[in-house]
């Protein structure tokens, strides 16, 4: 293989291995559970 295919699998590698930390992440947020509410909106600032 030369130079350029191995600095593409490394980096098809690393964005799969991020991609499931991401997606691991997420559920590990997920599982802790309590109810997901919206940020609150506050337009004070504006006025």
């Amino acid at each position: 293989m030369q130079r350029s295919q191995w600095i593409s699998v490394l980096t098809g590698f690393v964005a799969v291995i991020l991609g499931v930390g991401y997606l691991i992440l997420v559920q590990i947020l997920d599982w802790r559970g309590g109810e997901m509410l919206p940020a609150p909106v506050d337009l004070s600032f504006l006025f």
